[in-house]
Parts: structure tokens; sequence; C-alpha cells
């Protein structure tokens, strides 16, 4: 269960729809007409770059069909002939937003679309819906999504994909085919402008407005926002960005080390870590409490109970306890002559 506490602080923000979600944790900081479906333009290509790592090996060659000749809007210019790896194709796709890349990425992979939507289904984006890979929105196929599964995009794709993390970073990519040299530079200027950003993907059309989902990190804490219809969408995010960097630092809140006790004189212990986003005053009113079964027959590694961790007295989240069974003893019998 994720907790909300209102913020009503974000007198920049100018978008008909925006969330902020922490990535390691999922938890929504911020929020402001989460659910409300709306065109999301070229941030759509975000689950484009999904199904294509998810599809084609980033080394694969392929030459470019006469699909790129219905490209418009946004292009790299690549042309019929052309043959570019996967890798530089989304390189162009996530830099220079390209339609044309879009198209043949999607060309490659069958029943392409589909495999959008079903991605979607499987992350919990349960309001969205998409019809083409670009993003454009022109005719009858246009894409819906909002604030909150974008976010759920993001986060998924950020915590998945080194090679995501590395694209949507990069200011500048150069690269030669069969016929051209290129050089491209990325689209979303807030990568200069805030030192924070690790990077994101910017959109446009005159009916989804200026859209813009991204990743930034600061003391270890790292958060997504989505921007949906922001005419002012770099501002809003950076400012937004630097109050709840200020407001809340993350947090470990349990490992091994927490687990003192001992079960039948066998030890405990969960797997990993849990860290969280709190502000101060919500540290002091977390509480751990652990909850062990009442069994006597276990085998090694048994799950025997769990830890309840609250804020506020609502459970945030439970997290299971192990067991390590303690070695026998080993008796050597030692032959006497």
């Amino acid at each position: 269960m994720l907790i909300f506490i209102p913020i009503n602080v974000f007198a920049k923000d100018t978008a008909k729809s925006s969330i902020v979600m922490d990535v390691d944790s999922g938890r929504i900081l911020y929020k402001n007409n989460v659910d409300d479906k709306r065109l999301i333009a070229s941030t759509t290509k975000i689950m484009t770059f999904l199904v294509a790592i998810e599809n084609l090996p980033l080394d694969k060659k392929i030459i470019v069909g006469d699909e790129v000749n219905h490209a418009y809007g946004s292009n790299t210019y690549i042309s019929y002939g052309e043959v570019l790896t996967v890798r530089e194709l989304l390189y162009g796709l996530m830099l220079r937003s390209g339609n044309d890349t879009a198209l043949v990425l999607a060309k490659n992979i069958p029943n392409f679309v589909n495999k959008m939507n079903e991605n979607a289904k499987k992350i919990g984006m349960t309001n969205t819906h998409f019809m083409n890979p670009t993003g454009l929105d022109d005719y009858d196929d246009k894409n819906y999504s909002s604030s909150k599964d974008m976010a759920r995009l993001s986060r998924y794709i950020y915590n998945k994909s080194k090679f995501y993390r590395e694209v949507i970073g990069t200011y500048k990519y150069s690269l030669e085919t069969n016929k051209k040299s290129y050089i491209w530079f990325n689209r979303n200027k807030l990568l200069k402008e805030y030192k924070y950003l690790k990077g994101g993907k910017t959109g446009y059309t005159p009916k989804a407005g200026r859209t813009l989902v991204s990743v930034a990190k600061k003391n270890n804490l790292t958060l997504t926002m989505v921007s949906l219809n922001d005419s002012s969408h770099y501002n809003s995010q950076e400012s937004t960005y630097e109050y709840l960097f200020n407001k809340y630092r993350r947090v470990k809140l349990v490992d091994n080390i927490n687990i003192s006790k001992t079960f039948f004189k066998d030890k405990l212990y969960i797997k990993g870590k849990f860290y969280y986003p709190l502000t101060e005053d919500e540290e002091r009113n977390i509480k751990l409490i652990y909850k062990i079964y009442k069994i006597k027959k276990y085998k090694n590694n048994d799950k025997v109970g769990y830890i309840d961790v609250k804020l506020y007295n609502t459970t945030i989240k439970k997290i299971n306890i192990y067991v390590k069974k303690k070695k026998p003893k080993r008796h050597f019998l030692i032959s006497r002559r």
C-alpha cells in the first residue's frame, strides 16, 4: 500500500496532469489529476523502446524499408536502403524522437502494437491504450495514457534496462551508416539545464500539448516525474524535483542487522534491504512490528514470519522473514590401535 501525503505548494506546476514517484519503492510523492486519460505524444516512444529491446538484439542490422516514406513530424531522416543497428535506431528514437526510426522498429517486430498493450497490462497501466509506435495523433489511431501509468512505465523500464538509462542520459550521439553520417543531440533541454536529471523523453503535438517523462537523482533518492499537457514542463519539473529532494530522503528501514532474534536457536534473515522515501517527521513515526509464526517443524530457508513496516500506523510494506538452520555438528570416530 502506498501512502500519499498531500502537497499544496507547487505553484509552478502548470501541467494538466502530473505525478512524482519514487523509482525504488513506487511511493507517490506528488500527484495532480493522475488518473486522467490524456494524449501522450512522443512519450509513447518509451514503450516503443521497451518492446524493441525485448524482441530484437541490439547489434542486429536492419535495412530501412519504404515505411520511412510514411513518417512525418520529428524524424532522424534515415532513408530507404540504409543499414542501421537496433542500437542506433533506438538512439535516434529517444534523442531525436524519430518517428521514422519508430516505424522501422515496428516493421521488424510482428504484432508490435499488440506487444505494446500486452506490456502495458503487465506493468499495471490500467488507463492506457496504444495504437501506434510514434505517439502521433492526427488520425484515429491515437495513444492515450495517464500520468500515473506513464510513471509506472518509467519506473519499470528504468529499473529493468541499463541500456535505457544509458540512452536517455546521452546528450550527443554520432554514427555512420552505409549512406550517411549523423550527429544527434538530445531534444530534452532539461538534461543540460538541471544537473540532477538522469534523462527522459519529451513529446509534443498540438492536441497533446507538451509532455515530459523524466528521472532525476539526488542524494541516493531517485524520482520519476511525468507532466502531461504542460506549457512550461521544464520549469515545472525542475522546481518540483528540487522541492521534493529537499523534503524527502531515502531511508534504510530494514536489513539483516534488524534481525537480531533467534528462532528455536536458528537464525532469522530477510532477503535484501528495504528503503523508503521519508520526511523527518515521518521517520519519527515508523514502526517495525515482528510477526513470528508459532511452528515447531520447519526446514532450512522456510518462511517463518514477517516484518510489518508501519507509517502513522498504516502498513507500507510486509517483509518476509526466513530461517537458516544451524548445520549439525559432525562427529568423527577416532580409531584406536
